[in-house]
C-alpha cells in the first residue's frame, strides 16, 4: 500500500485491491458517498418529495447507510425517517435496538420499531419452534417476515420508498442463492432499478454496488455505533457457506466480486424485462387483504404452515 493518498498528499488509510487506489479516511469516505449517489442517479432512486424509510438493524451495513443517505435525502428535498423490526430473539436483537434508538436521535430522525409478535402474534424464536421437523430455515421464515413487516413500518410512517441495506455482496449471494433453487424470476430482482408495488412504496438499494468490507471500514472511519455480534441463526442457510467461497475467489484475485456483479446485472435486467412483458394477475390475500400474486400470500402461508 502506498504512504500516500492518491487524491490528496494525507497519509493513506486504505488501498483498493481492485482499483490499485490508495485513499486517506476523508477521501475514502467521501469517495464511497460519491459512488452510492451516482447508484442512486443512474438507477432513478429517488425523486423530489420522497419520503425515504430506511431500514436499519443496527448492523454496519444499516447505519452506514443512513449516514450517507442523511444529507443525500437533503440535498434532494427528501424527508427520512428509520424502520426497525425487531424479531424477537432473545440475547441479540435488544442491543442493536439501543444502539438504533441512540443513532437515530443523534441524527435527529424520526425512528419506528415493530416487531413480529405485534404483526403475527409469533416473534421468530417461537416460530422455529413451531417448524418442527419441517425443511424451513431460520432465514426463510425471517426473510419473508421481516420483509411484509418493513413495509408496514414505512406505511405507517407515509413513507414512499423503502431503502435497505443491501451491498454488493449481498446481490451476488443472493444471486447464487436463486441459481441453485433455480427460481428464475427472483434473479430478476436482483436488478437495481426499482419497481414501484401495488401499494405504491418503492424499494431500493443504495449501496448495491459497494463491497461489504468497504462498508465496514467507512463505519469504522466515521466512528458509527453499531452491533458487531452476528445473528445466532446465520450459519442455517446457504449464503455463510457461499459468502466464504466469494470471499477467497476474491483474496485470490482481486476485483472478481465487482466483474461478477456487472455480470449478473446484465442477465437480471434481461430476466427483469422478460418478467415485465408477462401479465400478472395482482390479487388481494383472501386472508390478510395485502397484495398478493396467489389468493394466499407468503406471510400468511408462512404462518399456517407453522401452526400446523
Amino acid at each position: 500500500m502506498k504512504l500516500v493518498c492518491d487524491r490528496c498528499d494525507r497519509k493513506s488509510a486504505y488501498h483498493r485491491e481492485y482499483s490499485g487506489e490508495s485513499l486517506c479516511s476523508k477521501c475514502f469516505s467521501k469517495s464511497l458517498r460519491e459512488k452510492v449517489a451516482k447508484t442512486i442517479s443512474k438507477y432513478s432512486m429517488l425523486k423530489y418529495g420522497d419520503k425515504v424509510a430506511v431500514a436499519v438493524s443496527g448492523g454496519k451495513d444499516s447505519l452506514s447507510l443512513l449516514h450517507i443517505m442523511i444529507p443525500i435525502c437533503k440535498k434532494h428535498g427528501s424527508n427520512i425517517c428509520v424502520v426497525t423490526i425487531d424479531e424477537g430473539i432473545e440475547g441479540y436483537r435488544d442491543e442493536s435496538l439501543d444502539i438504533v434508538k441512540k443513532f437515530a436521535s443523534q441524527m435527529n430522525v424520526e425512528h419506528k420499531v415493530l416487531s413480529y409478535k405485534e404483526l403475527y402474534n409469533v416473534d421468530l424464536e417461537e416460530s422455529l419452534q413451531l417448524r418442527k421437523g419441517r425443511k424451513m430455515s431460520s432465514c426463510s421464515i425471517c426473510g419473508t417476515f421481516r420483509r411484509r413487516a418493513i413495509d408496514i413500518a414505512a406505511e405507517s410512517v407515509q413513507a414512499n420508498v423503502v431503502a435497505t441495506a443491501h451491498n454488493l455482496d449481498d446481490s451476488l449471494q443472493t444471486f447464487l442463492i436463486n441459481v441453485l433453487a433455480g427460481d428464475v424470476e427472483r434473479i430478476g430482482w436482483t436488478y437495481p432499478e426499482p419497481i414501484e408495488y401495488a401499494n405504491g412504496l418503492r424499494k431500493i438499494k443504495p449501496l448495491t454496488e459497494i463491497y461489504e468490507h468497504e462498508v465496514a471500514f467507512y463505519a469504522f472511519i466515521n466512528e458509527i455505533p453499531f452491533q458487531s455480534e452476528e445473528c445466532p441463526h446465520m450459519n442455517e442457510g446457504i449464503r455463510t457457506d457461499i459468502r466464504e467461497f466469494l470471499n477467497k475467489l476474491e483474496n485470490n484475485h482481486a476485483g472478481i466480486k465487482y466483474n461478477a456483479y456487472n455480470t449478473i446485472i446484465k442477465i437480471a435486467k434481461r430476466i427483469r424485462e422478460s418478467s415485465d412483458n408477462t401479465d400478472k394477475k395482482h390479487n388481494k390475500c383472501v386472508l390478510c387483504g395485502r397484495d398478493s400474486t396467489n389468493p394466499v400470500c407468503s406471510v400468511c402461508n408462512m404462518i399456517i404452515t407453522l401452526k400446523q
